[in-house]
């Protein structure tokens, strides 16, 4: 007698096993544990059923997608409509390893589910013995099968948008605070090695990156003069201070150095300055991810103190999950077990307390306003993480509450209702997601356009098809006219150049021949677009104006060459 049915989901596909025996009393004995292990006595005690293979694997990704996330898959559910018995008196029991999915298989199959007890160890054993219940499923392939699907499962469950991945944020942060130590730390070994040779210097200038700069410049001080004031200035950027350390030089009482010293010195030095330099890069980069990221979070307390909030909670999706009164006191965990233990005072705020709020807040308010500020915190936090468009209206709505919150603990101004201000927010909020939402369909609309046009080109430039080859006839006749145009322009250069009279009356007739020549050769030509009839009109009307033209360019009266002045002179005389 079947006591159970026990569904087995692995990568090849779904099965379905009927148990006929187990031994629930004495689960847990070792001799019972045994049995499960040998081949033989756990066939005894189990039977497949029916089996149901996927298709492909793009279906048994969908199918694992849908019970990680406790869904019941179309798959799932027919295949067991179909095979799970329902007549009877008593209802057949389903046995399901995961508590999730079995909940979800009571809605859709209004069944009983087990899960637990007796169901785990055979779900042990089925998994051990799989391939060897299955007939024509091997060893080898259950694993191709197992390693495929665990492949893309884990790779899909990676790949989300590169735009609005969290971990950069939660590393970077990370990263962050290790080099504000480094940096620290070796500034320190700096000021400790160039203080033997300049201790004078420790106290003028406190700043550390701006003391790795100076030892770096500095050098030998007994090399430093009138000359290096102005580069002192560059660095300490005030000019009484530079003219301190240049006094401070002349009468310092440190020991003197060598030069392989003072090199390891400045090498050490230039490496504390290089790394200075790249946290702030790095700021600028965190800043730069967050507001693309978790902008109204990043709005309302800062990049810095809602990237150590997202680090600390896991991701942005963790803290979004969180209630207000967990993101108040988010990293001061340890204070909060101490406070419960002693049965003392409960911490008022964790890292919230680093953004500006809580400092400006008097000490009577301070836990007041970090409450508030922990709730417009997680509300941030979850618009950002639910949000389609990433937009820092709501964030700044959100900054202006607090602001309105501080000044009525301080002046007794009553601030605006959330209900108006989230209301102006939303407004605000789909104007700008509508704006967003342009552009990106312009850029689309530029990049499709632009495949388009490197598909018609081809992969050799050759034209593909009729509209290829009457736009290359365009350009060619084009072409053709650009050359002729420059022609004729060179032609009336030369022409002005040339000397009047007979060569004159030469050229203006070659010019005639030429542009006649042009004309019937433009009309001759014809256009891809238009018809023959059409390209006559604009033709014919070229060729009056340039007709026009060459009558105005030609002279009336030739000017006189200095040999007819000689003749008419000479008339004049023997008259």
């Amino acid at each position: 007698m079947v006591l159970l049915h026990v569904l087995f989901e692995h990568a090849a596909g779904y099965a379905l096993f009927a148990v006929k025996e187990v031994e629930e009393i004495g689960m847990l004995l070792p001799q019972v544990e045994a049995s499960v292990l040998s081949l033989g006595k756990f066939n005894s005690m189990v039977s497949l059923a029916a089996f149901f293979p996927f298709k492909s694997a793009q279906a048994a990704l969908e199918n694992m997608n849908a019970i990680s996330e406790g869904v019941v898959h179309a798959d799932l559910k027919l295949f067991l409509e179909t095979n799970l018995p329902q007549s009877g008196k008593k209802k057949s029991v389903l046995g399901v390893s995961d508590a999730k999915i079995g909940a979800a298989l009571q809605e859709e199959l209004s069944s009983s589910i087990q899960t637990g007890g007796v169901v785990a160890e055979i779900t042990r054993g089925l998994r051990l013995h799989f391939h060897s219940l299955v007939k024509g499923l091997t060893a080898l392939a259950a694993s191709k099968a197992q390693l495929g699907l665990g492949h893309s499962y884990s790779r899909a469950k990676v790949k989300f948008n590169v735009n609005r991945v969290d971990n950069m944020i939660i590393q970077s942060i990370a990263l962050l605070d290790q080099l504000d130590k480094d940096i620290n730390t070796f500034s320190m070994r700096v000021r400790e090695w160039y203080g033997y040779h300049f201790p004078e210097l420790i106290k003028i200038v406190s700043d550390n990156s701006m003391y790795c700069r100076l030892a770096q410049l500095i050098g030998n001080r007994k090399e430093l003069s009138e000359e290096n004031l102005e580069s002192l200035e560059e660095v300490v950027m005030d000019s009484a201070k530079a003219q301190a350390i240049l006094d401070a030089s002349r009468s310092s009482m440190g020991m003197d150095i060598s030069p392989i010293d003072l090199i390891n010195i400045e090498r050490f030095s230039s490496r504390v300055v290089s790394l200075a330099a790249y946290r702030l890069e790095l700021q600028e980069y965190l800043r730069s991810k967050m507001s693309q990221v978790a902008p109204n979070l990043a709005a309302l307390i800062g990049e810095v103190v809602g990237a150590r909030l997202i680090s600390h909670a896991g991701s942005l999706t963790n803290l979004a999950k969180y209630p207000a009164s967990t993101v108040q006191i988010l990293g001061a965990e340890k204070a909060l077990f101490r406070a419960l233990k002693t049965r003392g005072n409960t911490p008022k705020y964790g890292l919230i307390f680093h953004s500006t709020f809580i400092g400006r807040a008097a000490a009577k308010n301070k836990g007041r306003i970090s409450r508030y500020l922990a709730n417009k915190c997680t509300i941030a936090s979850r618009i950002d993480c639910f949000s389609e468009l990433p937009t820092s209206v709501f964030g700044d709505k959100l900054r202006e509450q607090v602001e309105e919150r501080l000044s009525f603990y301080e002046t007794g101004d009553v601030p605006r209702k959330n209900v108006d201000v989230m209301k102006e927010a939303l407004k605000e909020a789909t104007d700008v997601a509508a704006e967003i939402k342009r552009k990106l369909e312009k850029k689309e609309k530029k990049r499709k356009k632009r495949e388009k046009k490197l598909q018609e080109l081809g992969e050799n430039g050759e034209p593909n098809g009729d509209a290829e080859v009457e736009n290359g006839e365009e350009d060619n006749t084009l072409k053709k006219k650009k050359k002729k145009k420059q022609a004729a322009e060179e032609m009336e250069a030369q022409a002005e150049e040339a000397p009047s009279g007979e060569n004159g009356e030469e050229t203006s007739a070659k010019k005639k021949k030429k542009r006649k020549a042009e004309s019937e050769e433009v009309e001759e030509a014809p256009d891809a677009k238009d018809g023959a009839e059409e390209t006559e009109t604009p033709a014919k009307k070229k060729k009056k104006k340039r007709k026009s033209e060459a009558m105005d360019t030609q002279p009336e009266e030739t000017p006189e060459t200095p040999v007819t002045k000689k003749k008419k002179k000479k008339k004049d005389a023997a008259e």
